[in-house]
């Protein structure tokens, strides 16, 4: 059919559209192939090339690094960290980041860059609560949040995975093999997602569809238990065993040292006071609610392995019937992969405030974010804020059974590949991966040879403490 006022035959011209590029949004028509791209950089940077361990002869040693990483911390509180880390080699990695991060910043990079978790290793995915009360699994920790190199997480979670199964007791074929799968389950994700309309991409591999994604069978009784005692985990919970009644008629926190610990006066006070700031950072619409509780306490907390030492407040909340909401108020420090951006590459961002990057890159990343994220800072240190004990769950990777290895690797690898796609353009990073296993066979080599160096630097880490030459307390 001919169109009105064009003669039979004759070419029309595309009329030019009347809108112009607008900043922000894509151009239309398309520029270029993304896919084509991600192909074409196969041959600047061999996807075989990533099973590849550089070794550095200025690399620090195990010691040094973990005493580099506990510069700033609370002093009395870095034995803790450094007993938790010399646990296992897996505690050690997962206390490690910025001596994983020295070694990645050294190894082929395609120059595709990601907002990247930075931590992203097995026992950092979980679950939390959504604010209609469902169950969320996703990445929960961004402590190292930034935009950067997106292998550096799959070869951090891979590498996870082997030590991991290790300590489970699986066999080296079976811990090989979960790395090989976390890669796959991520490069097929990616290629779903490159092949969805965008806002379907975007919101694609609903929680309820992972363990099909990701033929997780096995892993589903692990998952019901987890969900149950995670529906259980509530500031309410917390506040029952953690607090007694105030002469006021509210609730006070109770010493349970070392973990919780009453503070002075003026720093409880500087702590709530710091919560003004924070209400600026939150949308306006989540103000009503939390002016529906009052400030009632502050305590101290240690928290996690790589973030013992610093410093971490639980803020006790309550409503009018004296039902108890508990904000965690974190100090946010220097992601400890900045150092080493610069080395890779990368271009180092300026940091406004810690807080604000780890809430963002939070956001960025994850598909539903606690509704009370926000940052403040107290006495010039910059802080996170986020709800505690959010119906929070999480598998502990270490401790399951052989045959569920490799379906959590493969699901945790999608949840990877989902969040990185948030902020990468997944026709990008699929044209690289490509169809092929060979991207998920070099990063099972590069997994199993850094699971060999962690294990050699833990154990020297173990023979420093041993020795008296670093202090570690066991088993707090």
């Amino acid at each position: 059919m001919t169109e009105v006022g064009a003669e039979a035959g004759a070419a029309v011209p595309r009329q030019a559209s009347r809108i112009s590029a607008v900043r922000g949004f894509a151009r239309w028509p398309a520029q270029g192939s993304p896919k084509d791209e991600g192909k074409a950089l196969r041959t600047r940077v061999r996807r075989s090339a990533h099973a590849e361990t550089e070794a550095d002869v200025d690399r620090p040693d195990a010691v040094t690094a973990v005493e580099e990483s506990n510069r700033g911390r609370i002093p009395e509180l870095t034995p803790i960290r450094v007993g938790r880390m010399a646990a296992t080699p897996f505690a050690f990695l997962r206390g490690s980041a910025g001596l994983m991060a020295y070694d990645l910043a050294r190894t082929p990079m395609t120059g595709i860059g990601a907002q990247i978790c930075g931590d992203a290793h097995a026992a950092n995915f979980g679950l939390y609560g959504d604010a209609r009360g469902g169950l969320v699994i996703d990445l929960n920790d961004f402590d190292e949040t930034v935009y950067g190199p997106w292998e550096w997480d799959l070869k951090r979670l891979a590498t996870s995975l082997v030590l991991a199964g290790r300590e489970a007791g699986a066999d080296k074929d079976t811990c090989r093999q979960a790395a090989h799968d976390a890669v796959g389950a991520y490069r097929r994700t990616m290629r779903l997602l490159a092949k969805l309309p965008v806002l379907d991409a975007w919101n694609a591999i609903a929680d309820e569809e992972l363990v099909s994604h990701t033929d997780a069978h096995d892993l589903l009784g692990t998952l019901e238990r987890v969900s149950e005692k995670a529906r259980a985990n509530t500031s309410g919970r917390f506040a029952a065993k953690s607090t007694e009644p105030a002469e006021d008629g509210g609730r006070r926190f109770v010493d349970a040292p070392p973990v919780l610990r009453r503070i002075p006066d003026a720093e409880a006070a500087a702590v709530a006071a710091s919560l003004e700031e924070y209400l600026t950072t939150l949308s306006e619409d989540r103000l009503p609610l939390l002016a529906r509780y009052a400030v009632q306490d502050v305590a101290f907390r240690v928290v996690g392995t790589g973030s013992v030492g610093t410093r971490s407040y639980v803020v006790l909340l309550l409503d009018h019937r004296g039902e108890p909401l508990i904000l965690q108020v974190k100090e946010a420090r220097p992601s400890a992969l900045l150092p080493h951006l610069a080395t890779a590459g990368r271009p180092v961002p300026e940091v406004e405030h810690e807080g604000r990057r780890v809430v963002l890159g939070q956001k960025r990343m994850q598909v539903v974010s606690d509704i009370l994220l926000g940052w403040t800072s107290v006495a010039g240190r910059p802080y996170q804020v986020r709800q505690f004990r959010n119906r929070k769950g999480s598998v502990d990777p270490a401790a399951l059974a052989a045959d569920q290895v490799d379906d959590y690797a493969r699901m945790t690898g999608a949840l990877l590949a989902r969040a990185h796609a948030h902020s990468a353009d997944p026709r990008l990073i699929s044209g690289y991966c490509g169809k092929s296993e060979e991207l998920d066979e070099a990063i099972a080599t590069f997994a199993v040879a850094y699971a060999d160096r962690t294990e050699a630097d833990h154990a020297e880490l173990v023979a420093a403490v041993r020795a008296g030459r670093i202090a570690g307390e066991m088993g707090v």
